[in-house]
């Protein structure tokens, strides 16, 4: 089994400065030039799982989310469902890269295959040597890792298709 798809994130950048001066002199194409976060999924207050269907910031994923994987060279937002609905991807992991200069696209890329492997036991139940599911992940951008973001996201997900419910402990 070959681990094939990546995403990474794109910073959001929000100028307060350039929203001012274009509010100042009546400008409306803030939204035109500026990329905005997109709104944080609906969660139950309770369990934080995500209630509704809906778009999401790829910042605001969390462990045990459902989405469908976007990729792409950047990714800003990401379709997410409760995980009672079909889904492609489940986010099984998350962890931080060290501190310090960006370490390349490849060494993110390794960094993110290393520790989402680690981590693939514990979550499906089964090595995923002997698993008929695969893993993704959302890494940082060069813009993203001078903007403070070091998370890598790990997905989970059936090739064969979409899945309903958690992989957590599918054991296949």
């Amino acid at each position: 089994m070959s681990v094939t798809r990546t995403a990474v994130r794109a910073a959001a950048v929000t100028l307060t400065a350039v929203g001012i001066a274009a509010a100042l002199t009546g400008c409306s194409v803030i939204g035109d030039v500026l990329r905005l976060p997109a709104p944080q999924p609906e969660r139950d207050e309770t369990t934080q799982e995500i209630t509704e269907q809906g778009e999401a910031d790829v910042f605001a994923l969390r462990v045990g989310d459902c989405l469908t994987m976007v990729q792409g060279e950047e990714v800003d937002t990401v379709p997410v469902v409760p995980c009672g609905e079909p889904h492609s991807d489940e986010v099984y992991f998350d962890f931080a890269l060290p501190d310090g200069e960006f370490p390349g696209e490849e060494g993110v890329t390794t960094a993110a295959q290393d520790g989402c492997l680690a981590e693939f036991d514990a979550f499906v139940g089964l090595p995923y040597d002997s698993s008929t599911l695969d893993i993704g992940w959302y890494t940082p951008t060069l813009q993203s890792w001078e903007n403070g973001d070091r998370i890598v996201s790990c997905t989970v997900y059936d090739p064969a298709g979409d899945v309903t419910g958690s992989l957590a402990g599918a054991a296949y």
